[in-house]
């Protein structure tokens, strides 16, 4: 079993800039991605708020506890005292200088918690998975979308030895979540899933003040994680699980508020018509997935759907926090028409641009390939600033005027000139 020591986080920066000019931070995301780990870093005092005894003298007198700390003062699990936030917007009142207070903890609070006085006070940061690129410790490189929106590519190399498709599954299955990605071998990760699986349809939904049938939003989650990242229509997801339509969509509240779901929405652009408005679901980790799905790593190197569904879902596990903390007025959807077009991943850029992406599982993929990336760019004009086709082979090489294929790995492995 691996020790790890700490990760550097693509948010690190974020939340450093947050705090230098803002009073209250609020860090969130799915269980177990690592916020305590990363508050505790810039944290003066710590208040562990799931220790009954700090609990009891910080909810005694929420405001003296605050004054009494050393800034900026980490509240961990602070849903186990809510006074705690009016005593922090109190605080953030009578002295806005910034870098006060951090605040880290379940996100079931948002259903707990009847009334947020934390609007126009605490800036919230929401901490995803791990990216490769962060466990590779090369975010002190410029990122791929960086590179894709910089003068010339044709220069783009790759550092290291390029994964093959299994190295590819491999990377998908070690899961974005720190305790598992870093520390455990490959029994203790597949076990760690699992109970991580077993505590949201137990616990987690009993937490946020639901009261849900474990067996069938298990049923649920399973079907999720074997149409992940696909398009399948809401009646075959009901059908599939055997629920209904309003349980289905109560399901999909609480998995998104417990960031284990994204609803990636269908893009829209005044310059096409006949375009679909469906979301597209994916589970936030591809080895959650695959827990949820009840499958394994020889299933999914059998079964080319499931297959082409990891590589997408890992593929946006990647892009996710690059876009939504790099970039943040850019914001990702996906794209199909009623005429059969359909692109796997749109990064709209705000102010009509736009960077589309394709994901194969083949090492060689031809211009056929990027023909929904052509149809797209000549549809755009300017405004299409890049293509990618996303593969499993080695090399990167030019598609087509603003058309690239390039390695998976690029999204961590890229380098300039």
């Amino acid at each position: 079993m691996a020790t790890s020591r700490y990760v550097p986080r693509i948010a690190d920066g974020r939340l450093a800039g947050l705090l230098a000019e803002l009073p209250a931070v609020m860090v969130t995301g799915p269980r177990a991605a690592g916020k305590t780990t990363s508050a505790r870093r810039v944290a003066g005092d710590v208040l562990r708020l799931d220790d009954p005894a700090v609990a009891a003298a910080v909810a005694a007198d929420p405001d003296v506890a605050l004054r009494r700390a050393h800034e900026p003062v980490l509240l961990d699990e602070w849903q186990e005292v809510p006074a705690v936030l009016g005593a922090v917007k109190r605080a953030v009142d009578d002295d806005p200088r910034p870098g006060r207070f951090l605040l880290t903890g379940s996100v079931e609070a948002d259903f707990t918690t009847r009334q947020w006085p934390g609007t126009g006070r605490v800036v919230r940061l929401v901490l995803h998975g791990l990216t490769e690129r962060e466990i590779t410790r090369s975010i002190d490189q410029p990122g791929l979308l960086d590179l894709l929106l910089g003068p010339d590519i044709s220069r783009l190399s790759i550092a290291g030895t390029p994964p093959s498709l299994d190295d590819y599954v491999d990377l998908a299955l070690r899961s974005g979540f720190p305790e598992a990605a870093l520390n455990l071998s490959a029994p203790a990760r597949l076990a760690w899933l699992d109970a991580y699986v077993d505590h949201v349809v137990t616990r987690d939904v009993l937490a946020a003040g639901k009261q849900r049938d474990p067996v069938r939003l298990r049923r649920y989650l399973e079907v999720l994680g074997l149409a992940t990242a696909g398009l399948p229509g809401e009646g075959t997801l009901y059908q599939a699980a055997d629920i209904n339509q309003r349980t289905a969509d109560a399901y999909d509240r609480i998995l998104t508020a417990l960031y284990l779901i994204d609803l990636v929405p269908a893009w829209s652009t005044n310059r096409l018509n006949r375009l679909t408005k469906r979301a597209k679901r994916y589970l936030a980790d591809p080895a959650f997935a695959l827990a949820a799905a009840r499958v394994d790593e020889r299933s999914v190197l059998r079964d080319g759907d499931l297959l082409g569904g990891m590589l997408d879902t890992f593929v946006v596990a990647q892009l996710r926090p690059e876009v939504t903390l790099l970039h943040p007025r850019a914001r990702l959807h996906h794209l199909r028409s009623r005429d059969g077009q359909e692109v796997d991943v749109v990064i709209d850029l705000g102010g009509g641009q736009a960077i589309a992406i394709e994901i194969r599982a083949s090492s060689a993929p031809t211009v056929r390939d990027a023909r929904h990336l052509v149809w797209l760019r000549d549809h755009l004009g300017q405004g299409f600033r890049a293509g990618v086709v996303f593969h499993t082979g080695p090399m990167p090489f030019e598609l087509g005027d603003r058309i690239w294929a390039l390695p998976i790995c690029a999204l961590w492995a890229a380098r300039a000139g």
